[in-house]
């Protein structure tokens, strides 16, 4: 099958590694794709310090990985701070961007500026809601998996701002796939004033996809988010 003309390169969000996008990647590779699942610095399976690790780390890890690109670029979830500041550098590269639920960020945002400590640890954020609502549609197999093999976040990912220079990004197209919450409430989240959102209304290019499962639909609909992410790559 001819591979298209953009690379795609896969980022996971927090805890995560390039294993998370195992059934999405291999489908797309099926489709012709040529594809890319980054695990960050930091997020390695044996990482032994991840106090060390910057959002400007994440950031430059994903730069690499665009190269010279051109690229369509999948983040998912915390994900969004480090491939905003990517593309923030390299608006010419990037074809699209797809933000599994997740948007892009607004110069200075952190995801948590006043974190303490050198790690985010998934036990901090896993209980009966957690398991319920943003793990819906995961069977038993992938939720024991998720925490089997989940690694700490470095605090810099989490504490650090996203520094932003170049308003070109806001043109560069972008697709938001919404899953926990639709597209509607997502743009009504951001009218709101949701800081993690305000990228929402200040993107340029920016459509949005419902998707209804959970904050993982790289597991729970590996097939439909492939499909989407198909459908951009053909089109970018």
């Amino acid at each position: 099958m001819e591979t298209t003309t953009a690379r795609i390169i896969l980022v996971p969000g927090f805890w995560l590694g390039a294993w998370a996008w195992g059934d999405v990647a291999e489908r797309l590779r099926a489709l012709g794709h040529d594809v890319t699942a980054l695990t960050l610095p930091g997020l390695e399976s044996d990482s032994s310090a991840p106090g060390d690790v910057s959002l400007e780390d994440h950031a430059a890890a994903i730069e690499a990985a665009i190269g010279e690109g051109p690229v369509v670029l999948v983040a998912h979830s915390g994900a969004a701070f480090p491939a905003t500041v990517a593309i923030d550098r390299n608006v010419e590269r990037v074809l699209h961007s797809v933000w599994v639920d997740t948007a892009p960020v607004v110069d200075g945002a952190a995801m948590d500026a006043s974190f303490d400590g050198d790690a985010l640890l998934i036990e901090t954020n896993w209980d009966d809601e957690f398991e319920q609502g943003s793990m819906r549609d995961l069977s038993d197999a992938q939720l024991d998996e998720f925490r089997r093999r989940a690694v700490p976040q470095p605090a810099g990912t989490v504490r650090d701002a996203a520094r932003l220079t170049d308003p070109r990004r806001l043109l560069v197209p972008a697709t938001i796939v919404c899953t926990a919450f639709s597209a509607a409430e997502y743009r009504s989240y951001a009218e709101e004033g949701m800081p993690f959102l305000a990228g929402v209304l200040e993107h340029r290019a920016l459509t949005m996809l419902d998707l209804p499962t959970g904050h993982w639909p790289m597991w729970s609909k590996p097939e439909d988010l492939a499909a989407i992410i198909d459908t951009v790559a053909r089109a970018a």
